[in-house]
Formats: structure tokens, sequence, C-alpha cells
């Protein structure tokens, strides 16, 4: 049975020590989020997820998810309870408006949440993540009759949410949709149309579920420009709240699938559904891009998560699985061989991955904390800079984290050696679980495109700047520091690598794109691999910091300090290697025929 638990130790690290969540008491909801009140939340939502929602991870991946003959869908045994614990227990309303039954904290501790609950059982974290993500479309579009309709209820974690963009002929171009909304001269509207791959589309664990879908208006013009957005509700909501009638959407039928099969992916049938316009006619994509990109950066926690979950059942084993001896002699010689752990190869593989994850974890922190600045700030100059820093890192985080999280989940499995590949160990899972999050959301070749073709030159390259100069300054402020030399020095180098590839771009993709699009995925990594390489030198600064006031943290600091020597020393020198990537272009790329392939 796979193990799990929680690195609340990590986190209150981040928090405290690294981002110095305190300083931010002057922005709603975080004057309640004390150092205390944070850990003993974090603490208690650990518990849920080590001792309720981790023991179903396996079950739930043997038993998934059953469609019966009349539509609804059972999911697997326990999830309806331990759902329900998760709600009883308020996580779904951590950090939503007090007003609609949340608790207001700050959304940050939410992002640690959602790593917590999707290492311990990703399919079922799927189910209140996406609701969260429907949340706040509402927030930001709905009007005050359907906030107060649907909110609370949602909050409270009665009613679920999903999100219905793709369709059988079309995924990324939504502009090819036909899902039609035609007026029924009431304010609502008939929705007809077939949406596939949506995840919680019909379950067993809520009274409701709340389906956000894109649809075209009778009319409306073609493509993009012409999509709405509508909500259609499982069960229409009569006016004093309580549910009506059964409206006409159904599951067609469950996708049968690689991996996350606690969660129910389904096919879902439009048959002149009753819905309602949410934001403007025509401007739907507006509408559904809040909640893409709340589950663009929530995609790249679970990234994080199965990098994770995977890396803590790796180091049990490699401490545990006795083959071979040391190169250097015998470590355990009252052991018939030394545990695997010993062999350098092996702690390569562990190192690789840890460095990864805390990097990774602190990555989501920082962004994070700057969504909360964004939407809570009332300094404009901080909300823009905030927002700046959001729109730069939601494909970064969502693409660099998946794929790595992806190849971290095998890595691991290859230290299992045929172990690795039996479905009672749980390697597979976490494998299998993992790669979704490369696809969904926008597949990393679209996130790496979003990054290179919009986000960099976005008011006038504003926010590339913006973390050129943070980067930059931080190496040119402790420079002179000694303790960080091990840090900043291939961090700067790393930088000016990325500002190279940069340039590049602007000064060879405008006449010829393709060069962008031939180099776009190994600039997003690049740019991962130098957020995560900033995030590595704040903690160690942090740390050796931490270690000065002594408390009896010096052997961890000096394990943390030793881990991010290790991805400076082993990871950051892959810049240099996508750079000389991204400026060969794309023109061997272009080369071949379309026939010759």
């Amino acid at each position: 049975m796979p193990v799990y638990k929680a690195p609340v130790e990590d986190v209150m690290f981040l928090l405290n020590d690294v981002f110095s969540i305190e300083r931010h008491n002057n922005l709603p909801g975080f004057a309640d989020a004390t150092p205390d009140v944070v850990e003993a939340i974090l603490t208690e939502g650990a518990k849920l997820c080590e001792e309720i929602f981790a023991p179903l991870n396996r079950s739930g991946d043997l038993e998934g998810c059953t469609r019966n003959p009349d539509g609804s869908v059972t999911t697997p045994k326990g999830f309806k309870e331990a759902y329900e614990a998760y709600a009883a227990g308020g996580w779904m309303g951590l950090s939503m408006p007090e007003e609609y039954g949340g608790q207001g904290l700050p959304s940050t501790l939410n992002t640690v949440m959602q790593e917590f609950v999707s290492s311990a059982n990703l399919s079922l974290g799927m189910y209140p993540g996406l609701t969260q993500g429907a949340i706040a479309a509402f927030l930001v579009h709905g009007t005050e009759q359907q906030k107060k309709i649907y909110v609370p209820k949602m909050v409270e974690g009665a009613w679920t949410g999903t999100m219905n963009l793709t369709e059988p002929h079309c995924g990324t171009d939504l502009g090819l949709l036909k899902t039609k909304a035609v007026p029924n001269g009431d304010g609502s509207y008939a929705v007809s149309g077939t949406k596939i791959f949506i995840s919680a589309g019909e379950h067993d664990m809520a009274e409701n579920i709340v389906h956000l879908v894109l649809a075209r208006i009778e009319g409306a013009p073609a493509g993009t420009k012409g999509i709405s957005l509508f909500v259609v509700p499982k069960f229409l909501v009569n006016e004093d709240g309580s549910l009506g009638e059964r409206n006409g959407v159904a599951c067609g039928s469950l996708e049968h699938k690689m991996g996350i099969h606690g969660n129910a992916t389904c096919v879902m049938n439009y048959d002149g559904a009753k819905g309602w316009l949410v934001g403007e006619e025509n401007r739907g994509l507006n509408a559904m891009f809040v909640m893409m990109n709340e589950a663009r950066l929530a995609v790249g926690v679970q990234g994080l998560s199965q990098s994770e979950v995977a890396y803590q059942n790796a180091v049990a084993y490699a401490k545990d699985r006795l083959q071979g001896r040391s190169l250097t002699g015998a470590k355990f010689p009252d052991k018939p061989a030394d545990p695997i752990i010993v062999h350098p190869d092996v702690r390569r593989t562990l190192l690789s991955i840890r460095s990864f994850n805390e990097a990774a974890r602190a990555l989501l922190v920082w962004t994070a904390l700057n969504s909360d600045i964004a939407h809570r700030s009332s300094d404009e100059a901080e909300r823009q800079s905030a927002d700046d820093h959001m729109g730069l890192m939601t494909p970064v985080v969502k693409g660099v984290l998946t794929d790595l999280g992806f190849e971290n989940a095998v890595k691991a499995q290859q230290l299992f050696g045929g172990h690795g590949y039996i479905e009672e160990w749980g390697m597979s899972q976490f494998v299998r679980d993992a790669r979704i999050a490369m696809i969904y959301e926008g597949a990393n070749g679209i996130q790496a495109m979003d990054l290179v073709g919009r986000k960099l030159g976005k008011d006038g390259g504003r926010a590339i700047m913006g973390f050129f100069n943070e980067v930059g300054s931080f190496c040119q402020e402790n420079a002179a520091d000694d303790t960080l030399k091990g840090f900043v020095a291939p961090l700067q180098q790393g930088l000016g690598h990325l500002q190279q590839a940069t340039m590049w771009f602007m000064q060879n993709a405008m006449a010829k794109p393709d060069n962008a699009g031939a180099g776009a995925t190994d600039y997003m990594h690049l740019f991962g691999i130098v957020a995560m390489g900033y995030m590595w030198a704040r903690m160690a600064k942090a740390a050796h910091a931490k270690k000065a006031q002594g408390n009896g943290v010096a052997e961890r600091m000096d394990a943390k300090l030793l881990t991010g020597r290790f991805f400076m020393e082993r990871m950051m020198p892959e810049t240099g290697m996508r750079l000389a990537r991204i400026s060969s272009g794309a023109d061997i790329t272009m080369a071949m025929p379309v026939e010759a392939f």
C-alpha cells in the first residue's frame, strides 16, 4: 500500500521564512492567517488527506466510476463519504468570500491544500477543485442573482461545478464548437450539443451539479468571437432555492482512460437544456478563461503532487530494498546487502525529484501569493505587478510542473525495478495519473506558445522585464555573500541564457513565426529552470538565516541546502542546452515535406 505524508513543515518554512506571509497582513484575510493558525489549518488538512483521502486512492483506481442504465454515475466506494468530510470541514470555502459562506483566508492556503489533496488522491480531489474554479468564474462574471443562487451552495459543497469546453470535433480550437443556444423568450436559453472529456460531469457525491457550458447563440458570429458562456444546472433551481425538475442534460457515457479512474470523465449530452447567460453575449471565452486560468494553476499543482507522492514512496523503498554493495565498501555489513539508497545513481534519481519538488512548491506558493495580491491589494501598482507575474507564470507553472511531474513519477517507478511495473505497489498509478496533467487545460505545447506568442510581448514586455529585474537584483545584492556563491553564480548564468533566448526571439521570430513555434517548449522549460533556480536561491538565503537562529533546525536546513546545491549543479546547466536548441531555429524542423513523414 503506497504511503503519503503531507509536507506541512516544508510549507511552513516557505510561508514564514522564505516569503514572510505576515508582511501581507494589510491584505484582506491575511491578518487572520497568523503562523499558528496557518499551521493548525494545514495540520488538520494534512490529517484529512493522509487518513481519509489517501487510503482510497488505490481502491478508487481499481474500482473506477460506473455509469448506470439511467445515466447516473456511481463513484468508487468511500469517495462520497470522503467528499462529505471535505465539505463538512469547510475546505471548499477556505479562501472564498465570507459573504457567501467562505472563510475569506488567503487563496495561498487553498493552493497548498490542493497539493495535499492531489497527492493523497488526485481523482477525488478533482471534484472540489473544479467546483472552486466554477465559483471563481461566477464571482467575476456572474450576475448578483447567479451569485446568490449558486455560490453559497457550491461553497458549502452541497453542489459541485464543471467546465464544458471540448467537443468531439474541436479541442483547443474552440472557434469550431457547434453547441448552440436558442433564446427561450424568458431570459433563458435552450442549450443543445455534445461535450466530451468533462471531468466530474456526473456523480453521486452532491445533490446538484452546476455546468458552465460554452455555446454559440443562434446568429452569433463564427469563430471565437461568437462564443457565449451559460450556466446549466443538472437540476433547475426554484425561486426559494430548492431543487426543481431535472434539466435536459445527461451523461451519455464515461471515457475509458489511462488514469484518474476515480474521476468521472463524461460525454455530456445537452438536449434543449435550460441555461442562463454568464457574462456578456459573445464574450464567453473571457468568462471561461477565469476558470481556465484557475484550472491551469491547479493542474500545475497536480504535476507537483504526483512527483511528491511518487518520491515519498521511492525513498521508502530505496531505504528498505537490499541489493548489492556500496562502491566504496559495505555500509551495512550486518545485512546480506546494502539498501539501494547507498548507490550514487539511486541518489541522483531521488535528489533530482526532491530538488524539483521543493523548488516547484516554492514557485507555486510565490505565484499564489501574487494571486492574492492581485485580487486583494488596494495599491494599483502592486496589483499590476502581481497580475503581470500571474500572466507570465501561469503557462510556466502548468507546462513545466506537469512535464517534470510526469517525468519524476516515471523516475520514481524506475527505482522499484520490476516491482514498479506491478500494479499492487502503486507506482504505476502515479505515472498513469500524472500523464493527464500534461494534456488537459491546454496541452503543454499550447502553454509554451501562449508564453512565447502572447505573454512575452504583452504590455511592451513589462512582465518579463519585471522578472529579469527581480532576479537580476537578487543576484547583484547577494553576489558578495559567500554562503550563497553556489546559488547566485549558477542562477546568474541561467538568467543570462534566458535573456539571450528572449532576445533571439525578438530578433528572429517576428519575420519568421516558425522560429517561435519551434523553440517555444524549450523556452518554457528554460524559463521554468531559471524560476526554480531563483526559488532555490531564496530558500538557501532563508535556510542560512534560520540556521543562525538556532532552535535545533540545523540538520533539516543542511539537508535543504544540499538539495538546493544539487539542483544548481545538476539541473541548472540545462539552461545552456535549451538556449542552443532555441537558437538553432526552425529551418530543419520545417524542411521535411509533409508526405515524407
